[in-house]
């Protein structure tokens, strides 16, 4: 700016040494391209000794009022230069409190600095990462230097993570409404169309009735009492479309759902390009299946596994180990010689336990120790187990995992059986070859994820 001004005043043909006391006190006054400026222009008005009737003194202001309107944003701008938000959304903050009331031009528009650059990229930044707005403002509002931020954020994080849980909570309690009504099966249809007629008259009546809706329920659960659960009709009813699949793999993904009950698991289940075919070519050739914890290996089909000639090993050979929490601690004294004796080449790991087993097997395939023709992991936890599954879809090997923190001795057995099962009964099938690419198969809305191999871990829409 110094530069600019002495520039501007030269080709006016000012005399700089004339004006020199009154320009050092003018940028004294300014101190910087900040919220300040105008005020400092303010004050300088207060100060008549500094200005004179000469022209180019008044000149001089007028040159520095501008320079400070153009060191500010408009609204535009300041969404241009933060990305992913709107100037509506931005008027929104405003009402709300997350953003300060923001100077005005002498036309009434609003002007930004850099200080609200970096406050409205902060907004940006924790409401991508699922932060409720009355949050993001308690976040803001604790200042640069709490007093304890860590724990500060902590509980912030404890408040906005309560209420995710609430909301899923009541998005559990719908979608089991809808699934009560839309997996009946065809014994059910007769009573299943009196209960939505209900519903209709329901919802024209009132939304409070609750001994209506309760009446409703009723009769459909007494209609359950009449005869077995037909799966295959309730599954066709809520699956999405899986035209795209091969058939093995989508009664793999028939059997993860029914195993736990819960149909929002499917977004989360992640199989790497080759991982049917495998697992096909390892159990036909009577591989071993090492599981990580007794529990694990006995939810396995033993005499299918024997029927192929495949034999089972477990990691953790202690009977006594019993818990998650032992699983754990159990590797981390062993961690030494963790596997030992060495894992057979071309064998299926089956972890559905300690995520600190699937860690070490990460480790080993990386460093070339053990070389398994397909992982199945399904590792239980809060952080350890999120963080594992990503490194096993990292890793050059084929792969079975569930992101997040699902998944259970119970999943991971389920997935082996289910590829044992499929194999002795149709060992002949190559539909899983079909849309066999460098995309693993998971469903839509998945965020993409590269293998270290350049393979995509994501299915295609």
């Amino acid at each position: 700016m110094v530069e600019g001004i002495r520039h501007s005043v030269r080709t006016q043909g000012i005399d700089i040494e004339e004006y020199q006391t009154h320009i050092k006190t003018i940028l004294n006054l300014y101190s910087g391209f900040q919220l300040s400026t105008l005020d400092s222009l303010n004050r300088l008005k207060d100060q008549p000794h500094l200005l004179d009737s000469r022209s180019s003194l008044h000149w001089l202001l007028g040159l520095i009022f501008n320079l400070a309107i153009m060191a500010y944003l408009t609204i535009k701008e300041l969404t241009d230069a933060v990305g992913n938000v709107t100037p509506r959304m931005v008027r929104h903050y405003h009402k709300l409190g997350l953003m300060p009331v923001p100077r005005r031009s002498s036309g009434n528009y609003r002007l930004y600095t850099e200080q609200d650059v970096q406050r409205l990229r902060r907004i940006v930044a924790l409401k991508q990462q699922g932060f409720q707005l009355s949050h993001i403002r308690q976040v803001l509002e604790q200042g640069p230097n709490p007093s304890d931020p860590a724990a500060t954020l902590i509980e912030q994080l404890q408040q906005q993570y309560q209420a995710v849980i609430q909301q899923l909570v009541r998005l559990r309690r719908t979608a089991t409404a809808l699934e009560g009504l839309l997996g009946r099966d065809r014994h059910c249809q007769s009573v299943q169309a009196e209960a939505l007629a209900q519903l209709r008259l329901l919802d024209a009546q009132t939304q409070s009735d609750r001994s209506m809706t309760d009446a409703i329920w009723e009769r459909l659960d007494a209609a359950a009492a009449d005869h077995p659960e037909r799966f295959a009709d309730a599954l066709q009813r809520l699956l999405p479309d899986l035209s795209d699949r091969s058939e093995i793999e989508v009664d793999l993904l028939s059997q993860l759902v029914l195993t736990c009950g819960d149909m929002s698991l499917l977004p989360f289940v992640c199989l790497s390009p080759n991982a049917i075919k495998a697992a096909r070519t390892a159990l036909q050739q009577g591989c071993v299946v090492v599981a990580d914890v007794p529990l694990v290996a006995a939810g396995l089909d033993h005499s299918r596994l024997a029927h192929l000639q495949c034999s089972v090993q477990t990691l953790v050979n202690d009977p006594h180990v019993t818990h998650l929490a032992e699983a754990e601690q159990w590797v981390w004294q062993c961690s030494s010689q963790p596997f030992h004796p060495p894992l057979p080449d071309g064998s299926i790991l089956v972890i559905g336990y300690a995520p600190a087993v699937l860690m070490q097997i990460c480790d080993a395939i990386e460093q070339q120790q053990i070389r398994p023709a397909l992982v199945i992991g399904l590792p239980i936890g809060f952080s350890h187990a999120p963080a594992a599954k990503r490194r096993l879809m990292q890793t050059r090997v084929e792969f079975i995992t569930v992101e997040g923190t699902m998944g259970g001795g119970l999943l991971s057995a389920v997935v082996l059986n289910t590829l044992v099962a499929s194999l002795i009964e149709k060992p002949d099938c190559h539909c899983y070859l079909r849309n066999t690419s460098s995309q693993s198969h998971s469903l839509p809305n998945h965020p993409p994820r590269q293998r270290n191999d350049s393979a995509s871990t994501t299915a295609s829409p």
